[in-house]
């Protein structure tokens, strides 16, 4: 996992790495299941368009059957590219067109209002600045959509024990986030909250996930047990939220269609109207070229381009 960036603030990339097998094939069944369980809760019916931010190698596709249209958005090709092997670019039996996206979630390469759904999991906590990223989800997302977000959850049973043993040193009492390792933060779920409403994305529905996300218990009692007993505990989430890792499902706070113009957004300048050929999409308001190449279409920064 290196670092890349966006102006000033780090991005998080997983280029190269071996993400899929080293840490989802070592063990994590249970929090794989728990999480697809609050998915399954959350996301609306059917819909046209989702997009994940930080969909990686598309572990959580088969969830989005319901919808027309599915964007998989990821800095990193080789997670992309492994998504694509997976999933190819969509269903000949009427299942959903399958689109893979290169670029960073501080500048999304899309339009405004053009998706129904937004979902991010395991994302947002490598973003050090929260705030703008949640900007741009709220730029995206259409006048009646939802967004789905998962966070890292700072005030944990676990995080509050150990530090009222002297075991930590940072509380989880103060709301403002915590970087405990570089580019993986935790969030206190006032905090998210509140940054949610100001960038006018309001919480309507809440889940607790990972309640017993402890090795011991993993490793002696059959994951589909735990699974069961996390899923009948997450809807305590509307009131009390203590557990490793916090589902929220948002609605734009808006009350008007977002107008919409193209689908793609230059990254550069913000113009909708780009050109896209079999090599490469240009941008007829700067003149910036973003290649395609296996499917894929890479608005990273040149810089970040080095793959």
């Amino acid at each position: 996992m290196n670092d890349a960036s966006h102006g000033s603030r780090p991005i998080c990339n997983y280029e190269g790495s071996a993400y899929r097998t080293e840490f989802w094939g070592q063990g994590r069944g249970y929090e794989d299941g728990v999480e697809r369980e609050a998915m399954r809760a959350l996301l609306p019916p059917k819909g046209r368009r989702l997009i994940e931010i930080g969909a990686g190698f598309g572990r959580l596709a088969p969830l989005y059957a319901q919808y027309d249209e599915v964007v998989f958005f990821d800095y990193a090709l080789s997670q992309l590219r492994q998504a694509r092997t997976l999933w190819g670019d969509g269903d000949a039996q009427g299942g959903p067109r399958y689109y893979y996206v290169a670029g960073d979630f501080y500048s999304l390469p899309f339009a405004p209002g053009v998706f129904d759904t937004v979902v991010m999991v395991r994302t947002i906590h490598h973003a050090v600045d929260a705030p703008a990223v949640l900007r741009e989800v709220a730029r995206v997302l259409s006048y009646d959509g939802a967004f789905v977000l998962e966070f890292a959850n700072k005030r944990n049973l676990k995080a509050i024990i150990r530090y009222l043993v002297h075991r930590q040193d940072w509380s989880p009492f103060e709301r403002a986030p915590v970087e405990f390792v570089t580019l993986n933060l935790d969030f206190h779920p006032a905090w998210m909250r509140d940054r949610l409403i100001e960038m006018g994305l309001i919480p309507r529905q809440w889940r607790t996930v990972s309640h017993f996300r402890v090795e011991w218990l993993k490793r002696h009692i059959p994951t589909g047990l735990l699974v069961a007993l996390d899923r009948l505990l997450q809807p305590t989430g509307a009131c009390c939220r203590l557990s490793p890792s916090v589902f929220v499902r948002c609605a734009p706070a808006g009350n008007g269609p977002v107008p919409q113009v193209g689908f793609y957004r230059c990254p550069v300048c913000g113009s909708a109207s780009l050109d896209e050929s079999q090599e490469s999409m240009c941008c007829e308001g700067c003149g910036a070229r973003y290649p395609v190449q296996d499917g894929l279409r890479d608005f990273r920064p040149p810089s970040g381009r080095e793959v």
